[in-house]
This record gives C-alpha cells, sequence and structure tokens, in this order.
C-alpha cells in the first residue's frame, strides 16, 4: 500500500507540474499566443508558478526515491507562494490591474501544495522511522 501511494503521489505531482510548467511559461515566453489570452496576469505570481514547477518535479523524483528533502523542497515551494500571494495582495491595493481567477488560483495552488508537503512528510520522514 505504502509503494502504491508514493507513486500515485509522485505521478499526480509529476502531472500538476508539467501542467503547471507549461503554463506559466507559456505566459513568460510567450508561447502559442496563450499571453494574450490571461489578460491582466501579474508576473510575480506567475514566476512563482514557474519556479515551484521545477520544485515539483525535483519532489516528484524525491517521492520516487524517498528522500527526506522532499518536504523541504515543497516547504520552499509553499513559501515562495506565500510571499508571491502577499506581493499579489500588495499588487492589488495599489490599484494594479489584475484577473481575479488569479486569487482562486494562488488558494488553489497553495492548498494543493500544502498536500503534496503533508504526503512528503508521511512517505518519505514519518514512515520511515
Amino acid at each position: 500500500m505504502k509503494k502504491t501511494l508514493k507513486y500515485l503521489i509522485a505521478i499526480a505531482l509529476t502531472a500538476f507540474a508539467l501542467l503547471t510548467l507549461f503554463l506559466s511559461s507559456s505566459i513568460i515566453f510567450d508561447w502559442f499566443g496563450i499571453r494574450a489570452k490571461e489578460g491582466n496576469y501579474v508576473l510575480m505570481v506567475v514566476w512563482a508558478n514557474f519556479i515551484s514547477s521545477i520544485l515539483y518535479l525535483f519532489a516528484a523524483y524525491g517521492f520516487i526515491t524517498i528522500k527526506n528533502w522532499t518536504v523541504k523542497l515543497l516547504g520552499i515551494s509553499l513559501t515562495l507562494l506565500v510571499v508571491a500571494a502577499i506581493g499579489f495582495i500588495i499588487h492589488i491595493n495599489t490599484g494594479g490591474l489584475y484577473e481575479t481567477k488569479t486569487i482562486g488560483a494562488l488558494i488553489f495552488r497553495f492548498t494543493i501544495t500544502l498536500v503534496f508537503t503533508f504526503f512528503a512528510y508521511l512517505t518519505t520522514i514519518k514512515w520511515n522511522k
């Protein structure tokens, strides 16, 4: 059961990472005209998502190889997302343009990352004692 759960989490995290990497890099590098479709995106949030996607890929490898640093990587991603959320709030309060869907997306990404961090703790630290 533990082995199956480990692989399922790693697959889910990899899929989430690749989707995040594609979407964020498409905005940053303006691939496929996605930048224009996104409207008033906030670049610092997009960059936080981009960096988080790379951390997610390494964390997926950490899940499979049962490395303790998996929790640290996901913790760094959580911290980065919190900093981006604070920056986003400042951006809103100073009159910056934004899409309202960004608020929900930040909450969703933080929650998903928190769930993956919890599972990383269980699978790499707690179960290895």
